[in-house]
């Protein structure tokens, strides 16, 4: 059968691989596993309960289709949802758990959304708080028991078989050009932007990712699934496993992801760099606290996977020394991450070169890609195979179906059957965006070797100095986190003299610091006055600025005494900076990096 509507895959993963674990989560304490017929005996009860409450394709154009919401953690009832309203030909709008209330209202409005399903009460009560500024919306179901409102198996109960009949001839009349969900990007500043995505969208990026990369079927296979659901890097991961008959257990929360790692013994997950960048501080941190020779075999280990370099093995002495740190260290890093891991996959920001080469020296495969919303989403790749497509620092070669060229001034441009419908009731920002058929990405990139794609900024994020030269804030970002004693670092600069930078420690790191160098740390606020501790980043700083050519070099920064969060508003969900907010929340510190007197100037 065809695999061009995402809602297929589930009748296909019946016929080809019926699974006893087709979904997975933990339900009072136990782990709860949902065959494939059972996820489809759920979506079908499911759709023709939404056939009964009037949900339905309208006349089949974005604007005619009802529009469902959903704001809820991953849970198997998340996936059941998404297939039960596209086979009533509706339209999902996932939304974030932690979208502020402003934009949540100006979402819900933009796509009048009918219906919506939510995790708990704490959602549950978010949205009543709404309801009387959004008029469409009729009723929220919980997939929580919550006192005082209707929970989902009240549309489960819905539906007879008349209705299921109705649905099917709705599923016959769906095309794969027809609109499947509306997914708003929060972005890093502006007003949300409602981005249509067709079956065809999305399923065309599902099948080229799963021969690009490869993904065999594999019914066998696990994957651990925490990436929010909402985001569509995470989504089409979910129809690539549907489509390949991989398993997928859902993580309880972010906090329980290394006790769930261990429990469910994945083969793979999706991530983000931060959550990689945490795993490796707290094997750093581990390591720190060992003693002797323990602690010395740790960072001679260390050290060697720094090295590494899949495209060039190195020396006869070097193999035997990595085997060596591979079978007496790095055994326990893949017994930590449950010991099957065959792929992990970041994207949504850079990952640091340094990270991947101590993973993929220490036998567990990080391979990162690229891709924007407006993509559905995947550009480009990592391969597994075959050998000889994979460099670190790269973002992989673009994937099997998708056409690519570099603006004058670097920006990617790509044209494939992956690219968005266009923005939801956007056409001016639509014509800005897709141009004679090219998806403009606002991304910058060049390529090395004639074939790996390589992301060196934004567009939009370019800078110029005082001086009239041009800056690329994120690539000194990423060389200033080389250091372990960085936490966060925001670079700023335009139409100054030259490169500031607001810098966030990691005090877990900086703790230690201190205590072995006599620094007494009492608070955050405390510590990043010490003049020893602003020596030692002032020589971080320096150190990290070697690569860098002299305008791009960090002259002054200021420490930070707190993280930036989602829940300030300065990171996006998938944990990108908002640049403009972090700017705004610390412009009293940028103030004091520009407050340089004439006797500084000269070292300027």
């Amino acid at each position: 059968m065809e695999l061009n509507r995402l809602f297929d895959g589930l009748e296909y993963q019946l016929q080809r691989f019926h699974k006893p674990n087709m979904l997975a989560a933990k339900e009072n304490g136990q782990w709860r596993e949902y065959s494939t017929s059972e996820v489809k005996d759920l979506v079908q009860r499911l759709s023709a309960g939404l056939y009964k409450l009037g949900v339905g394709a309208g006349d089949l154009t974005p604007e005619g289709q009802d529009k469902i919401s959903i704001i809820s953690n991953n849970r198997p009832e998340w996936v059941i949802t998404d297939l039960a309203v596209q086979s009533v030909g509706a339209v999902l709008t996932p939304i974030y758990p932690t979208t502020n209330p402003g934009e949540l209202e100006f979402i819900l409005n933009d796509a009048q959304v009918k219906y919506m399903f939510v995790n708990n009460k704490e959602q549950f009560d978010k949205v009543t708080a709404l309801m009387p500024k959004v008029p469409s919306l009729k009723k929220i179901f919980t997939f929580d028991p919550v006192a005082g409102a209707d929970h989902w198996d009240v549309i489960l109960k819905m539906g007879d078989a008349s209705a299921v009949a109705e649905v099917e001839k709705i599923k016959a009349s769906i095309k794969p050009e027809h609109l499947a969900t509306i997914i708003y990007t929060s972005g890093t500043t502006g007003t949300p932007k409602g981005v249509m995505l067709s079956h065809h969208n999305i399923a065309y990026n599902v099948l080229k990712a799963k021969e690009s990369f490869p993904f065999p079927d594999a019914p066998d296979t696990k994957a651990l699934s925490f990436l929010p659901l909402n985001h569509i890097f995470e989504r089409t991961v979910t129809y690539i496993y549907l489509f390949s008959g991989i398993s997928i257990y859902y993580a309880e929360s972010t906090d329980t992801i290394g006790a769930n790692l261990k429990e469910v013994k994945p083969d793979g997950f999706t991530t983000v760099p931060r959550l990689l960048e945490k795993v490796y501080e707290r094997i750093m941190s581990a390591g720190h606290e060992l003693t002797g020779i323990k602690k010395k075999l740790f960072y001679w280990s260390v050290a060697l996977g720094e090295q590494y370099d899949n495209l060039n093995k190195g020396s006869a002495m070097y193999r035997l020394k990595l085997a060596i740190a591979n079978k007496l260290v790095f055994t326990k890093w893949r017994e930590a991450l449950g010991g099957n891991i065959s792929f992990i996959v970041t994207g949504g920001a850079a990952c640091q070169e340094k990270l991947l080469r101590l993973f993929n020296g220490g036998g567990v495969p990080v391979y990162e890609g690229y891709g924007p919303t407006e993509h559905s989403p995947v550009i480009s790749v990592n391969r597994r195979a075959p050998a000889g497509l994979t460099k670190f620092g790269t973002v992989g070669p673009v994937m099997n179906g998708v056409e690519m060229k570099l603006e004058e001034d670097g920006e990617i441009c790509v044209k494939s059957p992956s690219i968005m419908m266009g923005y939801y009731k956007r056409p001016d920002l639509t014509a800005e965006t897709i141009i004679d058929g090219w998806l403009h990405t606002g991304d910058i990139g060049i390529v090395e070797d004639g074939k790996f794609l390589k992301i060196t900024d934004r567009k939009k994020e370019l800078f110029k100095t005082s001086g009239g030269k041009y800056v690329a804030p994120q690539s000194v970002e990423g060389k200033m986190k080389d250091s372990p004693f960085i936490e966060q670092v925001l670079v700023v600069g335009p139409e100054r003299k030259f490169v500031g930078a607001l810098i966030v420690p990691s005090f877990s790191q900086l703790k230690k610091w201190c205590d072995a160098n006599g620094v007494s740390f009492t608070a955050n606020e405390q510590v990043i006055k010490e003049p020893k501790v602003l020596a030692l980043f002032r020589s971080e700083v320096d150190r990290c600025n070697q690569p860098l050519n002299h305008i791009e070099q960090v002259k002054r920064f200021e420490l930070l005494p707190q993280e930036w969060t989602v829940d300030k508003g300065e990171m996006t969900p998938k944990l990108s900076m908002k640049r403009k907010v972090i700017m705004d929340h610390y412009k009293d510190a940028i103030e004091k990096i520009y407050a340089v007197g004439p006797e500084h100037e000269e070292h300027i």
